[in-house]
C-alpha cells in the first residue's frame, strides 16, 4: 500500500492547535483594500478557527 499524501492546498491553509482545534485565515484581505473599513481590515488580519461542521473535511485533507 502506498502512503497516502495530505492534501497541499490544505496544509498550506490550516494549522492544528494544541487543543486539536484547526485555525484558518480570514478571506478577503488580499487586494481592494482602499474600499474597506480600517476595522473590518483589523479584524480579518486576526486568525479564525474551522466551524465545527467543516473540521472532518479538513481533517480528512490533513490527513489528521
Amino acid at each position: 500500500m502506498p502512503k497516502v499524501k495530505t492534501n497541499s492546498s490544505a496544509k498550506k491553509r490550516f494549522k492544528l492547535t494544541g487543543l486539536g482545534k484547526i485555525t484558518r485565515k480570514h478571506a478577503f484581505k488580499n487586494h481592494i483594500l482602499t474600499k474597506k473599513e480600517t476595522k473590518q481590515k483589523r479584524n480579518l488580519t486576526q486568525a479564525g478557527l474551522v466551524h465545527k461542521a467543516d473540521t472532518n473535511n479538513v481533517k480528512l485533507m490533513l490527513r489528521i
